[in-house]
């Protein structure tokens, strides 16, 4: 069959389209760029937010419009919450839940005869020569630069605001030895960075049984001892899961570790954090952040924020808004909130109107391009090395192409390349000289 792979939401959703794309290849399957040119269209939803629950159902209807011989196959969090208006959309014939989403390549193999039988190839192909509509398939692709590795689903906290909870259960992991394995193979591909995803990622390791119990820091550890992969980075961690002497791993792994952590703060006053019940507070998440700073050099710190949180006075905001300019947050993912049926929050008093959310919203945002300004700019001068990827945009003004690239420390970096070299998944350090926006520019070293 020839399967198109869509997503939407979080890193985490990412890496398990990846796996899919894995497991659906090595079972004879081929992987489609384009949904027009699929006969299954497998598409993984979110619904972190109402944003990303219209987003799900906005995406399936255009992919069906795209392509409206393919058979739909659902499956991430919107379609575990609401299977049934997931089963209604047009096109969709198969919802698999999160339990079932590590099946997806068997559950679609009852498909497989049907579909690539002569009658059915010339009905998807109206010109009855399926290879001309792939002739851009069998064109040599580009080879991915950053493997997303999920490492760990499920949450046992119960953040008042989250539906993940819900959609995707308990706190479960992979085993140490499984995931060293995977990324090993990644790194003998020729991917020079993974990145570890899950939906709490801190908690990894603690729900193994006893003889394989372990944490994210031994993790690390085995990552980085027993692999060739380039680079390491983490991704979003719960500021109250670290393990003691966690920020000792960037002293014994230099140039590996990726100096990046994304601590997801969600709210910058204690009573908003209580409400939300979230397990830390201002001063424990200041002394962590402060703590990290020191350890590891030249840190870059991503956060989350909700703004708008029910109860959330101008008091609240004001303060809030003061404690994240105090965190010098580099980015920040900022979302209104939405309440989602199911959670604790849905049901809280003192909703804060719709206009005030998003007069908030600019607010905060503005707040966080001003601290990461101020963060990219004590970079200049600086040398860092920068993982490039895609392709060079030709230059009309001068010779060369412009490449893009991130830092180590998660910073992107523009910097202009011969016409001749050919910079995607290669790592090379680069000087910079200057910031435009969100980026940085600079002169490859």
């Amino acid at each position: 069959m020839r399967i198109y792979l869509d997503q939407i939401g979080c890193r985490l959703n990412y890496s398990e389209i990846e796996t899919l794309a894995g497991q659906l290849r090595a079972a004879g399957h081929q992987t489609v760029s384009a949904p027009e040119h699929a006969q299954v269209i497998v598409f993984n939803t979110c619904a972190v937010t109402a944003d990303a629950v219209r987003g799900s159902r906005k995406q399936v209807r255009h992919l069906h419009g795209v392509n409206p011989h393919a058979r739909i196959a659902v499956t991430g969090c919107w379609a575990t919450l609401k299977p049934q208006e997931a089963a209604a959309l047009p096109g969709v014939a198969l919802v698999a839940n999160n339990d079932q989403k590590d099946l997806l390549h068997t559950l679609l193999e009852p498909w497989s005869a049907e579909l690539d039988s002569p009658d059915d190839l010339a009905r998807i192909e109206p010109n009855g020569n399926p290879f001309l509509a792939l002739q851009n398939e069998n064109a040599p692709r580009r080879e991915r630069t950053r493997a997303f590795i999920k490492v760990q689903d499920g949450c046992n906290n119960k953040c008042t605001f989250c539906i993940v909870t819900v959609a995707r259960g308990e706190s479960r992991s992979r085993p140490l030895q499984n995931v060293v394995d995977e990324i090993q193979q990644w790194a003998a591909d020729g991917v020079q960075e993974a990145v570890l995803t899950g939906v709490h990622l801190g908690s990894y390791g603690r729900d193994l049984a006893p003889d394989q119990r372990t944490d994210l820091k031994e993790l690390v550890d085995a990552i980085l001892a027993d692999t060739d992969i380039p680079r390491l980075r983490l991704s979003s961690l719960e500021p109250w899961e670290l393990a003691d002497g966690f920020f000792e791993l960037w002293q014994r792994w230099p140039g590996r570790l990726c100096p990046h952590l994304h601590l997801p703060l969600q709210a910058g006053t204690d009573r908003q954090l209580r409400r939300m019940a979230r397990r830390c507070t201002t001063a424990t998440f200041r002394r962590l952040v402060a703590d990290a700073r020191v350890a590891i050099p030249d840190l870059v710190i991503t956060t989350d924020l909700i703004v708008g949180f029910p109860g959330e006075s101008e008091a609240d905001f004001a303060e809030g808004m003061q404690f994240v300019e105090e965190m010098r947050f580099a980015h920040a993912h900022i979302f209104p909130f939405s309440a989602r049926e199911g959670t604790a929050a849905a049901n809280f008093a003192d909703v804060v109107p719709t206009a005030l959310k998003k007069e908030r919203l600019h607010q905060l945002q503005a707040r966080v391009a001003r601290t990461g300004q101020v963060e990219r700019l004590r970079f200049i001068g600086t040398q860092r090395p920068v993982l490039w990827e895609g392709e060079g945009r030709p230059l009309t003004d001068q010779p060369g192409q412009l490449w893009s690239g991130l830092t180590d420390n998660y910073l992107r970096v523009m910097a202009v390349a011969p016409d001749a070299v050919d910079l995607h998944n290669r790592i090379t350090p680069v000087d910079l000289e200057a910031v435009d926006g969100d980026f940085l520019s600079g002169v490859i070293a």
